[in-house]
């Protein structure tokens, strides 16, 4: 029992978890919304009918549950500043993106048509197709999260002291834009719904961890004694 204490007491920061009891509600919400289902906005594309589907990508499409939640339990367990960092980075921007579906229903109209006894990965697509609506896609959360764990991995000081950092950097890159492009080959999101996640985190990411130039210029005293004279000029 001391050691269970210990251990909650030490980790207590896991608490904001709670959100994503929030998350799911809300969104099951909107899938499950009718009113959605008949009249949502297509997003699509031209660009998107030249992009082939391909079943293989299913295999980082799944991953992206594995990379989400290791990058979270990572952080929580090693670097509770980082998890602070992320989970704003994730939490704000899935809620804007639940909040955009809220206000602007959309969705696509790209699965193809499949059989899903042609072979295991196409079993699984037609599983994800079956389980997930093809409403509430703009902007994608998948791009958008794999974007903000690729984020606090790379700029994680911790994880750079590690001999083994720089591969898991390496690897996180490689896995992050797989996963972007797996929406797209999956035919799951249009280009606008990933263009859009870039936008949002682009967005996030300077009020999470501030754009460099703003924090050159808080911290660099050359640059600021540079404004101050301007000012008096």
């Amino acid at each position: 029992m001391k050691k269970i204490k210990m251990f909650l007491s030490r980790f207590r920061h896991a608490w904001i978890m709670i959100y994503w009891i929030i998350y799911l509600i809300w969104f099951n919400y909107l899938e499950n919304d009718m009113e959605i289902l008949r009249t949502f906005h297509v997003m699509h594309t031209t660009l998107d009918d030249k992009i082939p589907f391909c079943v293989f990508f299913v295999v980082p499409y799944l991953l992206w549950f594995v990379y989400i939640a290791a990058a979270i339990i990572y952080f929580m367990l090693v670097d509770k500043d980082d998890y602070y960092r992320l989970c704003a980075f994730l939490f704000s921007g899935m809620t804007i993106c639940l909040f955009i579906c809220s206000v602007f229903p959309n969705g696509t109209d790209l699965r193809p048509v499949i059989n899903p006894h042609e072979n295991i990965f196409y079993y699984i697509v037609n599983r994800i197709y079956t389980l997930d609506t093809c409403t509430n896609v703009f902007p994608s959360i998948h791009v958008f999260n794999s974007i903000g764990v690729h984020i606090a991995l790379a700029r994680s000081t911790k994880l750079a002291q590690k001999r083994y950092g720089r591969l898991v950097k390496n690897a996180s890159l490689i896995l992050s834009v797989l996963i972007c492009a797996s929406t797209l080959f999956l035919k799951q999101h249009s280009v606008l719904d990933v263009s859009g996640a870039i936008i949002l985190a682009s967005l996030i990411y300077g009020f999470v961890y501030g754009y460099p130039v703003f924090r050159e210029s808080r911290t660099n005293p050359r640059s600021n004694k540079l404004h101050a004279v301007k000012e008096r000029y």
